[in-house]
């Protein structure tokens, strides 16, 4: 209408550009939204329709340069695995009161670390937070405070959490750089603890189109959902679908215990001790009410191994 301002679309921006930011946006502006990534350098490869912006969301100043404007901030933001417990805690309060100072509704990137070990029970929303580990503990306080800011009134907040990550773009992941390319070219292949368990993974493109369905349907607010992942099955039989697919057997090592192989590190694997329960016991993620709530259906695993496989030959090729 002539002398009106009002934008006729939402603003959606995503802090964070790793693979759940990145596939976000990517979904956000496939949606037909509106969409800012960002991330500390405000770089990277071009991406149709998102506008790139740097600024460090840890501080208030940041956070709030960051999402002037946004109608719905996306928190995919996540550091070094040994900064983890000093750092979120800071990112959380920059993050809340820079989406309260705009009126922005806030969906949050959750892990499974609040529910802590489970003895392999299935874990829906309902599971107890029980976690002892440091991360688990600081990641069971950080999503307090945030249902509290919304039970507040402060900020409308939503909780999506992920199981462990996989898929295209999926690095730093027990089923990521640590699996695809030894199966593609014969190297090893990486397995932790006991590999007949069931462990659930969830398609990065499900995160992605989890967090953009909670960013459009309020009604889900104030609450944790689990985010569409497929029916958990052992990490022995994910390894027999990426034989058959690779054409080749697979050289499998596996680590009873926690030590510096691959990608990860002497300092991430020390990190990562207290959290190794995850691959002693069984995984097993159900998203059901999210698929009833919101009709969305998790990916097959086998179509998530098909075009984990089909990135990672075209990554080897460009190495």
């Amino acid at each position: 209408m002539t002398g009106t301002t009002a934008r006729t679309r939402a603003q959606h921006t995503v802090l964070g550009s790793g693979p759940a930011g990145t596939a976000l946006a990517a979904e956000l502006v496939r949606r037909g939204h509106s969409v800012r990534l960002v991330d500390r350098k405000g770089d990277g490869p071009d991406l149709a329709g998102v506008e790139r912006f740097a600024a460090d969301v840890s501080t208030p100043e940041g956070a709030h340069a960051a999402v002037v404007g946004a109608d719905v901030v996306y928190h995919c933001v996540n550091v070094a695995y040994h900064l983890q417990v000093e750092v979120m805690p800071r990112v959380q309060e920059a993050v809340l009161a820079a989406a309260e100072a705009v009126g922005a509704r806030l969906v949050v990137l959750d892990t499974l670390y609040p529910y802590g070990e489970t003895g392999g029970a299935v874990m829906t929303e309902d599971t107890p937070w029980k976690a002892t580990s440091r991360k688990g503990r600081m990641r069971a306080e950080l999503d307090e405070r945030y249902l509290a800011a919304h039970r507040a009134g402060r900020v409308r907040v939503v909780l999506g959490r992920s199981a462990d990550f996989v898929g295209p773009g999926v690095l730093n992941s027990t089923l990521g750089a640590t699996v695809f390319p030894g199966a593609l070219t014969g190297g090893e292949v990486l397995g932790f603890g006991d590999i007949d368990l069931p462990h659930s993974y969830t398609d990065i493109e499900d995160v992605a189109a989890g967090l953009a369905t909670l960013g459009e349907h309020p009604e889900g607010d104030g609450r944790v959902w689990h985010l569409p992942t497929a029916p958990a099955v052992s990490t022995r039989e994910i390894h027999k679908m990426i034989e058959e697919r690779a054409g080749r057997p697979l050289n499998v090592v596996v680590l009873p215990q926690p030590r510096p192989a691959g990608p990860f590190d002497e300092q991430f694997m020390a990190e990562y001790a207290e959290m190794f329960y995850q691959h002693t016991e069984p995984q097993i993620m159900d998203s059901s009410a999210f698929e009833r709530a919101f009709g969305v259906a998790p990916t097959t695993l086998g179509r998530t191994l098909d075009a984990t496989l089909a990135w990672y030959g075209q990554w080897l090729a460009r190495r």
